[in-house]
């Protein structure tokens, strides 16, 4: 125990120093579509062999080993929360992973090895625990995608050999750790829990419920022991925040609402507010067995109807704002997601002109170094670049592993831990 608080101790230390003597950058000015309109699509090779070399250039720490999120949110007498320096090293590590000739690459391959020694070290400290502590939480942002990097890492067997125990055991746990931080009864997850941790009257957060379900999708299919009670639940709480336009509730409500109509809705909750996370949405109930094709593909064109609405939020000051409530966090979010939609269409041949778009979306608010960044912190830059990785790459990793039934057999992807359950 006394090792595990010094531990959190000098993580904390870090953290205060990386905080302190960095200048607040300013908010970029909007995007202006009439600009921004006439800009190419981006080459995916050339974009994203440019973006792999910005985000090798980007660690910080003195190993140079993480790639941490940076909001307006702080914990700790104004640290980054730790929840966020995993979240964003994970996603930065799932994009090194995702783009070709990782294995040819040396430079990238060791930035996967200290970024995953980090996370790894990191999920000890105690603010990394399940628990929950105070009404404000985003440590669940580093259990989903610490486990997606895990599984990624499963996958393609890219784990350096004295890794390979940890990452096996850490997986179990951060299916575990997810399994038993979801909102009972009511299903899902949120970093925001007003009514206390374990309280069933907190609603789920939309757009965080959709990754946890994918992580937990992914490692069931690879035989970790994910109860289906979890899985519906938070299915469910996705389906009651449907409302009739086609847009999503941000958080989902008690009773679902189907039957409402655009002026019934509430600012946060209005069609164009949930152009980034009905695609999210839709796609992870496609992949749970639940999804609708007509759904699926309004998801997607909400998206690029109300792309304009994202951007003008890009690199902001401030979250939820009027007209819509769009924060500027929706906005490299919703391009990944809508890129998993995309290649979850049924209709192969449809698919090229919706890649096109998405490049040409992505085209225009890529920075002159070839990062993106739709927030105004500087660091946040790898978060940004990475999530533009994984949207270019879309169509060669494919769409994210689908729910398995109990009786479905282990995919080919990866040999099943004999650790998993």
């Amino acid at each position: 125990m006394r090792a595990l608080l010094a531990a959190g101790w000098l993580i904390g230390l870090t953290l205060v120093a990386f905080a302190q003597g960095r200048k607040q950058p300013a908010a970029k000015p909007p995007l202006d579509p009439a600009v921004y309109l006439k800009l190419p699509a981006v080459d995916p090779v050339a974009s994203t062999a440019r973006a792999i070399r910005v985000l090798v250039s980007l660690p910080e720490g003195d190993r140079r080993d993480q790639w941490p999120y940076e909001g307006v949110y702080r914990e700790d007498a104004g640290q980054i929360p730790i929840g966020y320096r995993v979240g964003g090293t994970s996603i930065v590590g799932l994009a090194l992973l995702a783009a070709p000739g990782y294995e040819e690459d040396s430079e990238r391959a060791d930035a996967v090895q200290r970024g995953l020694a980090f996370v790894l070290a990191t999920l000890d400290v105690p603010r990394m625990s399940v628990e929950f502590e105070g009404r404000y939480d985003v440590r669940g942002w580093g259990h989903i995608f610490a486990l997606q990097f895990f599984l990624a890492l499963l996958d393609t067997g890219r784990t350096a050999k004295p890794l390979e125990a940890p990452v096996r055991d850490k997986t179990r746990w951060l299916v575990g750790a997810l399994v038993d931080s979801r909102i009972p009864g009511s299903g899902g997850w949120n970093y925001s829990r007003p009514a206390g941790y374990m309280n069933p009257e907190n609603r789920a957060s939309t757009f965080m419920t959709a990754p946890a379900l994918q992580a937990l999708f992914h490692a069931r299919a690879r035989g970790y022991e994910v109860p289906d009670r979890v899985l519906d639940e938070a299915l469910d709480a996705l389906e009651r925040a449907r409302a009739a336009p086609g847009g999503y509730a941000y958080g989902a409500p008690a009773v679902a609402q189907a039957d409402k109509t655009e002026e019934q809705l509430g600012m946060m909750d209005k069609t164009a507010s949930s152009a980034a996370r009905a695609a999210a949405i839709e796609a992870t109930l496609t992949l749970a067995g639940r999804g609708n094709p007509a759904r699926l593909q309004r998801a997607i064109d909400l998206f690029f109807a109300h792309w304009d609405d994202l951007a003008v939020r890009k690199s902001q000051l401030g979250t939820h704002v009027q007209p819509y409530g769009i924060a500027p966090y929706y906005f490299m979010y919703g391009h990944m997601y809508v890129a998993q939609a995309i290649e979850l269409l049924a209709d192969d041949a449809a698919k090229p002109a919706w890649r096109e778009k998405l490049r040409q979306h992505l085209a225009r608010s890529q920075d002159a170094e070839g990062s993106w960044n739709d927030r105004h912190f500087e660091r946040s830059a790898g978060y940004g670049t990475a999530m533009a990785v994984l949207a270019m790459q879309m169509p060669t990793t494919g769409a994210p592993v689908a729910r398995p039934s109990e009786l479905e057999a282990m995919p080919e992807s990866g040999p099943k831990p004999a650790d998993a359950k």
